[in-house]
């Protein structure tokens, strides 16, 4: 039981410093274990009273006592969060210390050191979820939530275990060629007793648990027997994310997948962020090129929203750059879209690589993409992603179109 007088509140404050990892990496573990010192110091010189102690690796916990009723604790929070909103140099270099706060108030959140810790943390994953630098302060909602998220996981346990996901495809049209390309193997995940549940809901808690690079096995696996099964040169593509691709045994997995699947390697696309790139970069191109020799071709998808940098581009010679949704939504309403898409397309052109827009939606936004020189487009113009049973019936619908075509001319 904490000791508290009947008319004080006490504040518990779970603090997670951001993107700590990203220090470590960049500068060194000694300069992270500069920055940590710098940030304890820094809370005792300015909270003064308060009790801060370190509870391990980016953590720390912050106990602020004898509270009066009257406190306006969002004014206190906004001064704690003030702490953390700072630059440090290290050894000449600048350290970003921004960090997460999760908050608990005695009595109202508990009175007990085990629950207040419990519901600090609670609301720091909250804080976390909403973007980093920032507070939030424990609800009742989130422990509901928190039992919620459990259950979920639990569930993708099972759905991992039992072979309860499945995969549809969304079709990659060249416009240069004026034919079907590949597809996009999207998971799905039809749950038992909620039904479909969206990717946006479960793959961040998949990231979060680890459980990303066994769904991603499987995704790869089963992407590679579907596709086996399609006619002609027809290619699918697959989404790495960052933790899988960390993976030390990715290579082995696509090896495999292609080895039983039949699947020749130059119909696997492979589409990485450029997130992969924010650790380490020299590890990042090994297994680029790692993978590069198995065969198969490399995506860099989302270009232009992340850590665009020419430097990756000229260090790996991607087959193909996916330009973001965001700027094929904005080409048909003024603007810079349209240079912003040259510049791209300009570019991959001159380094040898394929562009594909994604998120195309009308013939208007197809035929500003095929005058800029993009060379394949993907949304629902084509088609919604589709179940692998009716994956068939699109291609051949898609021949026939073709064929009438050839009669035409």
């Amino acid at each position: 039981m904490l000791r508290r007088r009947d008319d004080m509140q006490l504040m518990v404050v779970y603090v997670d410093l951001d993107d700590f990892k990203v220090v470590n990496d960049t500068l060194g573990h000694p300069a992270g274990d500069t920055l940590l010192r710098n940030v304890a110091a820094h809370l005792q010189d300015v909270l003064g009273d308060a009790i801060v102690a370190r509870l391990g690796g980016d953590e720390f916990a912050i106990l602020l006592s004898d509270l009066p009723a009257t406190e306006n604790l969002a004014a206190l929070a906004d001064r704690l969060q003030d702490c953390f909103d700072r630059s440090i140099v290290i050894d000449g270099q600048q350290a970003d210390a921004s960090a997460s706060l999760g908050i608990a108030v005695a009595p109202a959140d508990g009175v007990d050191g085990i629950t207040l810790m419990k519901n600090a943390d609670l609301a720091l994953y909250r804080a976390k979820r909403d973007g980093k630098s920032t507070y939030q302060f424990f609800e009742r909602s989130l422990d509901e939530q928190a039992r919620y998220r459990r259950q979920m996981e639990l569930d993708l346990r099972l759905a991992i275990r039992d072979g309860g996901f499945e995969l549809h495809f969304q079709p990659l049209y060249s416009l240069q060629e004026e034919r079907l390309k590949a597809f996009e193997a999207l998971i799905r995940w039809p749950h038992p007793e909620r039904g479909m549940i969206s990717p946006a809901e479960f793959i961040p808690l998949a990231e979060e648990t680890g459980l990303i690079v066994q769904i991603g096995e499987w995704v790869v696996r089963e992407a590679c027997r579907q596709a086996a099964s399609w006619p002609g040169d027809l290619a699918v593509a697959v989404n790495i994310s960052p933790k899988q691709f960390l993976s030390p045994n990715l290579a082995t997995v696509v090896l495999s997948a292609l080895a039983t699947s039949g699947l020749p390697a130059t119909r696997l696309e492979l589409e990485i962020t450029e997130s992969i790139f924010i650790s380490n970069v020299e590890r990042t191109l090994d297994a680029l090129h790692g993978l590069r020799k198995l065969g198969v071709r490399i995506a860099l998808d989302d270009f232009g929203t992340g850590y665009s940098s020419l430097s990756y581009l000229r260090s790996f010679p991607f087959d193909k750059l996916k330009i973001d949704q965001s700027f094929v939504r904005d080409l048909t309403a003024g603007g810079n879209a349209n240079a912003v898409i040259r510049a791209i397309t300009t570019l991959a052109d001159a380094l040898g690589m394929e562009t594909l827009a994604e998120g195309v939606e009308d013939e208007a936004q197809a035929e500003i993409l095929r005058q800029e020189g993009c060379r394949q487009i993907q949304g629902y113009l084509l088609s919604r992603p589709i179940n692998a049973r009716a994956v068939h019936e699109f291609i051949d619908e898609m021949q026939n179109i073709a064929e009438v075509e050839r009669m035409r001319a």
